[in-house]
């Protein structure tokens, strides 16, 4: 004769904790991914398709819509350009720059920044943005 009582437990998960922790963490990485951007300067890049991201330490020279250039978020008069950054790239083995240019500015300004970027002998990178 069996007289023992078959005992089954009941597992419960609770969940209420992981809410926290979950919203918490996609907190922390808003406000992470939005201070790894540096650059502050807002302008609207042109779409490419296909986009390679440079993990080295670059330059960045931003043109605005309205024509204003910065060098790593300092305003730089078009005239200072070229002396600015050179100064900017000295001390690097393997210069690069980044071109952060408004689609609204003529592609002729653009290849006089590219002109002033071989003639220091950079890489001149141009930034663009995903196209969906």
């Amino acid at each position: 004769m069996n007289l023992r009582r078959k005992k089954r437990f009941e597992f419960e998960l609770g969940t209420g904790a992981m809410n926290d922790i979950m919203f918490f963490l996609m907190l922390f990485f808003l406000i992470a991914s939005s201070l790894l951007n540096p650059n502050f300067i807002k302008v609207n890049l042109p779409k490419a398709s296909d986009t390679k991201v440079i993990p080295k330490k670059q330059v960045q020279i931003t043109v605005t819509a309205d024509l204003r250039y910065y060098i790593d978020k300092t305003e730089v008069a078009k005239a200072d350009l070229e002396p600015t950054l050179k100064t900017a790239l000295a001390g690097e083995v393997d210069p690069t720059v980044t071109l952060n240019v408004d689609s609204t500015v003529q592609v002729q300004r653009l290849v006089d920044i590219m002109q002033v970027g071989t003639h220091l002998k950079a890489k001149m990178i141009l930034a663009t943005q995903p196209s969906n």
